[in-house]
C-alpha cells in the first residue's frame, strides 16, 4: 500500500496575530462567543496582546470591516462573531446570507483563514444554547477552525 502524505493543522496559536470581529447587536450573546474565542486562543498559546477585538454594529456591517482588516496584512487569521435571531420578516434571511457570502469571499480573495462564528437562530433560547450552554460555544468552534486552517495552509 502506498503511503499518502497527510497535512493536518496543529492547534498551536503561538506567535499568531488574530482579529476578532464582533457584532454589537445581541451583545449579551456575542460577549459569550468572544469570551470563548479569546479563552480558546490563549489556552492554545496566543498572547492576549496579539488579539484585537473590533466591534461592528451588526453582522451586515461585518464583511466590509472584515475586508479592511484582511487587507492590512497584519493578521494571520480573523474570526467573525455575531448573533442574528429570526424575526417576523424575511430580513433575517438577507442579513445572514449577505454576511456569510461576504465573509467567505473575503477569505478567498485574501487567502486568509476566517472563522465564521455567526449564530443564525430562530429563537433566543437557541442562541443561548450555542453561546456556552448545552450546544457548546460556537465562538470556540470558529476560533478552532480558523487556527487549524492557518496551520494547514502553512504546510501547503
Amino acid at each position: 500500500m502506498h503511503h499518502i502524505k497527510t497535512i493536518e493543522g496543529q492547534l498551536d496559536a503561538k506567535n499568531l496575530k488574530i482579529a476578532l470581529i464582533a457584532g454589537r447587536f445581541n451583545d449579551f450573546i456575542v460577549e459569550r462567543l468572544v469570551g470563548g474565542a479569546v479563552d480558546y486562543l490563549v489556552r492554545h498559546g496566543c498572547d492576549r496582546a496579539n488579539i484585537t477585538l473590533i466591534k461592528v454594529p451588526g453582522v451586515f456591517e461585518m464583511p466590509v470591516v472584515t475586508k479592511k482588516v484582511a487587507e492590512t496584512g497584519k493578521y494571520n487569521g480573523i474570526t467573525c462573531l455575531g448573533t442574528v435571531i429570526r424575526g417576523a420578516t424575511p430580513h433575517f434571511d438577507y442579513v445572514c446570507s449577505e454576511c456569510a457570502k461576504g465573509v467567505a469571499q473575503i477569505s478567498m480573495d485574501n487567502n486568509l483563514p476566517i472563522g465564521f462564528g455567526v449564530l443564525t437562530c430562530d429563537t433566543l433560547e437557541q442562541a443561548i444554547e450555542r453561546a456556552g450552554t448545552k450546544g457548546g460555544n460556537k465562538g470556540v468552534e470558529a476560533a478552532s477552525a480558523m487556527l487549524e486552517t492557518i496551520r494547514v495552509m502553512e504546510q501547503i
